[in-house]
């Protein structure tokens, strides 16, 4: 043992509340007890008179000193504990040389376990030697068979403490655990948040950001006193920017309850929709709701960023279906000389990169993206 484990405490739970049947069986055994030990002090008539009270008083001044020393050790008061074990052996002695000789036993053999159960082992040990060392030596046993005695009831003792010790560190590891799945749950609702925040990004910052661009620019037309023709086109483009942003939104909602369309469709869906160019590399399979989540809005932000930096860029998408793996490929090649501006250049948070590269590295993949031959491209790789 190292000098904690002498002088410390039992484990906090060793005292936990006991079941309704072990609180009734320890009922029954200190009455028992207490019969015993009055019926078998008063069963003679050695005790008479004013013998008979302070035997009396033996009986119940012990009984209060004892339920005083649980109360300290429960407590955790140590003076208090060791005051009331010194007032037990006062007694104990009191009551042996008057004659009550169960009463000291019983006294004596308790103190020993108890001391031994309830107390430091610094503490616990001395007491009991002190106490099931005044049984042997002052018993009306033979000494051999006192020590006897004495050594069985600190082996129970020692045994009883273990039990204890066992039953409290169990405790605390249930506590320890049911800790921990409440710090689970809470990183589990602080990932849903994040991811539902991705979500939102994905979905709505590029349409919105784009219906912004086109109502401010027919706004400034009307101002401008622009033709009627050139204002409804820019009004259509806001319309249409925001059907697919509330597309978008159903599908994200389907995303966030697991309905998930094939990844397969939506590409050829995007593809479609943005004019670029779909290949398909290796056996289309199936892949799993994260996997497919992130190749879906790593495809839609990349078109996007097309759309905004390159318009007019012959863009093409690659999927490749690996034996481990799933890779996506967008890439746009450079922008025509004298084509128009991107007009949603200048529109969105700045965040979308940052938030591919995030999905990718959150499922043990990675994004790169990048310049090549004059144009750009995003390649995400994640287990599938």
């Amino acid at each position: 043992m190292n000098h904690e484990s002498w002088t410390g405490w039992p484990v906090p739970d060793v005292r936990s509340r006991p079941t309704p049947p072990r609180r009734v069986l320890g009922s029954i055994g200190r009455l028992v007890l207490l019969v015993v030990t009055v019926v078998s002090t008063f069963s003679d008539d050695r005790f008479r008179g004013w013998a008979a009270v302070a035997a009396a008083g033996w009986i119940v001044a012990g009984g209060v000193v004892l339920a005083l020393f649980l109360r300290a050790t429960r407590g955790r008061r140590l003076r208090g504990a060791l005051l009331a074990a010194a007032g037990l052996l006062a007694i104990a002695a009191l009551a042996k040389e008057g004659g009550a000789d169960v009463l000291a036993a019983v006294l004596w053999c308790a103190l020993g376990v108890l001391a031994l159960v309830r107390l430091p082992p610094a503490a616990g040990v001395p007491t009991m030697v002190a106490a099931l060392g005044s049984y042997a030596a002052l018993g009306d046993e033979p000494l051999l068979a006192g020590l006897a005695t004495a050594g069985g009831l600190a082996l129970l003792g020692w045994l009883l403490r273990l039990d204890a010790e066992a039953r409290g560190t169990q405790h605390l590891l249930l506590q320890q655990e049911r800790a921990a799945r409440a710090a689970e749950a809470e990183s589990a609702a602080l990932a849903e948040r994040a991811r539902i925040a991705r979500e939102i990004h994905d979905v709505l910052a590029h349409s919105l950001s784009a219906q912004l661009v086109h109502l401010e620019a027919a706004r400034l037309m009307l101002d401008t006193g622009a033709e009627r023709e050139q204002v409804r086109e820019r009004v259509v483009a806001a319309r249409r920017m925001a059907q697919e942003g509330l597309s978008e939104t159903r599908q994200a909602l389907s995303a966030l309850r697991g309905d998930l369309t094939p990844v397969g469709e939506f590409l050829v869906e995007l593809a479609g929709r943005e004019r670029a160019a779909l290949l398909v590399e290796g056996a289309a399979r199936p892949l799993a709701a994260e996997a497919g989540l992130a190749v879906r809005r790593t495809a839609q932000e990349a078109v996007t960023n097309v759309r905004k930096h390159a318009p007019g860029a012959r863009t093409e998408i690659t999927v490749r279906y690996l034996a481990d793996a799933v890779e996506l490929e967008v890439r746009n090649d450079r922008p025509p000389r004298g084509g128009p501006a991107g007009e949603l250049a200048a529109s969105g948070s700045g965040y979308g990169l940052l938030g591919m590269r995030e999905r990718a590295e959150l499922l043990g993949g990675e994004l790169r993206a990048g310049e090549v031959d004059g144009g750009w491209r995003v390649l995400l790789r994640v287990p599938a």
